[in-house]
C-alpha cells in the first residue's frame, strides 16, 4: 500500500512516519520549504526520512512570505516566549500560518494522486496547546470530501484516505508511541526560533520539553536555555470526534 506522508521533521510527523512503515505502507514523504523561520526543521526531515530506510523524500518550495500573516512566515512579527501551559490554551497563537495544512494537503493530495497511493499521512493533534484550526476532527472530515470530490479516483470511487493517526492523543502519549515506534528524537526538531539550536522557550520548545518532563524523560535535543519549565501538563478538553 502507498502512502504519502507529511513530514516536517518534528516530533508529531516524524512518529506519523514511523506509524505508517509500521503499518506496512510504501512511505512516500514529502516536506515544504516555504521560507518559513524554522527552515532548520527541513535538515531533520531529511535526515529522519533517511534513518526511516526505505522512504523516498522530497521537498516543494514555494514562498508564504508573498503575504506574511504568522510570526513564522513575517519576522517582524515576534515569537511568543516563556508562555505557560495555561497562556497557550486562550487563543489561537501568531504561529499560525494560514491554511498552511489546506496547502500542504492540496499537494500532497496532488502527489498521492499521481501515484495512485491510497493514503494520506498527516500529524495533526486535536490536543495541541496551539489549537490551530487546520488540526481538528472537523477540518479532517471536511478535507475527506475534498479529497473525495475534487479527484478522478474519488469520483471513482476510489478516494484517498487521510490518515490521523495522533488526532486524539496528548503529547505524551505521542512519544511513548514514538518511543515503542522507534523514533530517533535526537534527530527531530521542534522550535520555531530559527536558529541552529533549539531555542527551549518559543510555545513549541516548551511543550515538548515538559512533555518529556512529565514522562520522566530527558528529551535529547540541546537547548540554548531551558528555564523551570517542567511542570506536568494540564489535561486538555476531549475534543469531538469525527462521525
Amino acid at each position: 500500500m502507498k502512502a504519502v506522508i507529511l513530514l516536517s521533521g518534528g516530533l508529531d510527523s516524524s512518529t506519523v512516519l514511523y506509524q505508517a512503515l509500521a503499518d506496512g505502507c510504501e512511505c512516500y514523504a514529502i516536506s515544504f520549504d516555504y521560507q518559513q523561520r524554522h527552515r532548520r526543521e527541513l535538515q531533520s526531515a531529511s535526515a529522519i526520512a533517511a534513518c526511516a530506510g526505505a522512504v523516498q523524500h522530497q521537498v516543494v518550495e514555494f514562498d508564504l512570505r508573498l503575504w506574511g500573516g504568522s510570526a513564522l512566515t513575517d519576522k517582524t512579527i515576534d515569537l511568543p516566549q516563556m508562555r505557560s501551559l495555561d497562556e497557550m490554551s486562550q487563543n489561537i497563537p501568531v504561529t499560525y500560518v494560514p491554511a498552511r495544512n489546506t496547502i500542504f494537503l492540496s499537494f500532497a493530495l496532488a502527489y498521492a494522486e499521481t501515484m495512485m497511493a491510497e493514503r494520506v499521512y498527516i500529524g495533526v493533534n486535536a490536543l495541541d496547546y496551539s489549537g490551530y484550526p487546520d488540526c481538528r476532527p472537523d477540518y479532517i472530515q471536511a478535507m475527506q470530501e475534498v479529497f473525495r470530490l475534487g479527484t478522478k479516483l474519488g469520483r471513482e470511487g476510489q478516494p484517498i484516505t487521510i490518515v490521523i493517526p495522533l488526532i486524539n492523543l496528548k503529547k505524551t502519549e505521542i512519544i511513548q508511541l514514538g518511543n515503542q515506534l522507534g523514533v530517533p528524537w535526537e534527530l527531530t526538531w521542534s522550535c520555531y526560533a530559527g536558529k541552529d539550536i533549539a531555542c527551549g522557550v518559543c510555545d513549541s520548545c516548551r511543550l515538548r520539553l515538559a512533555a518529556f518532563a512529565e514522562l520522566g524523560l530527558v528529551d535529547p535535543l540541546v537547548y540554548a536555555d531551558s528555564p523551570s519549565l517542567l511542570i506536568p501538563l494540564p489535561t486538555p478538553p476531549t475534543p469531538p470526534t469525527l462521525s
